[in-house]
């Protein structure tokens, strides 16, 4: 009774760390898992490297890997690696408070701004309702994906695989799709069905709807395309979202078009299809069509900062997000008008979120370039520009490849698990934290400004 009191008022006082320290112990139960011999297709166990680092690609749902997710791993090591990428997926601040909720039957006010917060939900009066909208946030997560799967089903039957086959792939890629996580378990990925549109279809919806975030998916259910009654952070998120998709999708097409080792031989359909696949799973989704060490190092450096842009806030995907960009162009914006305030649908933007935006954008990029440097450092063969693309599809829990992950040895893969840890987890608690601390000043100190720029 005394250790259930004690977690109980931890889990109220220290939210924050309740969600750090149930991810840690959600990595460490399924780093156990893949490392048992069960795991294994050949039946031996899985070096202590490996299994973490798979552990976490799953949990922090970003599909990196080490080993070959068709080959290495039993039927039962492959479903560890999807339901902790399905429980990962519900979010940091999901599993922090419904553990608070097991733990001590209730959530402390710090736990409710948090979970709020991360809801984008403004309303005093919906604190007492929090635990309702974490159970709606689980409903609709799992509604989506089994939709998506019996989408994929019928068609990987028709293709020939078994049924029993069928319905694994079909849930395999659901749950992997929406979650943003990009692992696939066919030992050639999507390349055999990279015109069909049967099974990319679905995928990319997936990918799209997941990376919204659950704010702005339970918006559109709620008031669906009545754009009066959407909030700012849901007309950002869509906003961003759109141009990034397109601006993505026409970028990645023109420098593609005529690479013979990509795209150059196919049709202007199937082209287009490659297109906007493409700048759907650069921002989080992580499945490819093409060999990503066959594209041109334009295209790696367009993918680079797609992949830092990530998706919308409290969703399954990651990097900095697409209202943080939003927020620091339209700042921009302000300033080289002269405006004094940050505004943006008929509504100001507080000063204290404009401070939080740059704090996320300064983090990520200093996680990335140490990232990047250690792996330089670890194995000076795999160059720049490949282990900056590595670190930062790892920060934002994207899980494009160029093979990075596989040749470098285990103190570079214990780098990137930190990262893809840091990264998943990173963004969510310090926007959180910042969000909730405040400190009234009692006295105003003389401004002077610096020369800037």
């Amino acid at each position: 009774m005394a250790l259930r009191t004690a977690m109980a008022n931890f889990t109220i006082r220290s939210p924050a760390r309740l969600a750090l320290g149930t991810f840690l112990v959600v990595i460490t139960i399924f780093t156990s898992l893949l490392a048992a011999p069960f795991s294994s297709a050949d039946g031996k166990p899985t070096p202590l490297e490996d299994a973490l680092f798979t552990a976490v690609s799953s949990v922090c749902v970003t599909g990196l890997t080490t080993v070959s997710t068709a080959t290495h791993w039993s039927f039962l090591g492959q479903l560890v690696m999807i339901v902790g990428t399905f429980v990962g997926g519900l979010g940091i601040l999901t599993l922090a408070s419904i553990m608070s909720l097991a733990v001590s039957r209730k959530l402390g006010v710090r736990a409710k701004l948090m979970a709020q917060n991360s809801m984008n939900t403004t309303d005093a009066s919906a604190l007492g309702d929090v635990g309702s909208l974490l159970r709606i946030v689980i409903l609709t997560a799992i509604v989506l994906q089994a939709i998506i799967s019996l989408l994929l089903i019928p068609r990987f039957y028709i293709l020939g695989e078994s049924p029993l086959s069928a319905i694994w792939h079909g849930v395999f890629y659901a749950i992997s799709a929406f979650n943003n996580a990009g692992f696939t378990p066919h030992s050639d990925g999507l390349v055999p069905y990279e015109t069909d549109l049967w099974i990319l279809g679905p995928l990319m919806a997936g990918v799209f709807l997941g990376s919204l975030g659950f704010p702005v998916i339970m918006v559109l259910l709620a008031h669906r395309f009545n754009t009066k009654k959407w909030n700012l952070h849901t007309k950002l998120t869509l906003l961003v979202t759109t141009i990034l998709l397109f601006a993505g999708a026409l970028m990645w097409l023109l420098i593609e078009w005529n690479n013979p080792r990509t795209i150059g031989s196919l049709s202007v359909s199937d082209k287009l299809i490659h297109g906007f696949f493409a700048s759907v799973m650069t921002r989080s989704g992580g499945m490819n069509l093409v060999d990503q060490n066959d594209i041109h190092q334009a295209t790696m450096l367009l993918t680079d900062a797609l992949m830092f842009a990530g998706g919308g806030s409290a969703s399954t995907a990651g990097g900095i997000k697409v209202t943080t960009i939003a927020v620091m162009f339209l700042a921009i914006f302000a300033e080289a008008r002269g405006d004094s305030e940050t505004r943006a649908f008929g509504r100001s933007i507080p000063e204290e979120t404009m401070r939080v935006a740059i704090s996320v954008v300064v983090m990520g990029a200093s996680l990335v370039a140490v990232s990047t440097g250690l792996l330089v450092l670890i194995d000076e063969s795999v160059g720049i520009s490949r282990a900056l693309f590595e670190s930062i599809s790892a920060f934002a829990t994207v899980g494009l490849s160029t093979g990075v992950s596989e040749e470098m040895p285990p103190a570079g893969k214990y780098v990137l698990s930190c990262l893809m840890f840091a990264g998943r987890i990173g963004s969510i608690t310090l926007a959180s934290a910042l969000t909730m601390r405040h400190r009234e000043s009692l006295y105003k100190l003389p401004e002077e400004r610096p020369i800037i720029g």
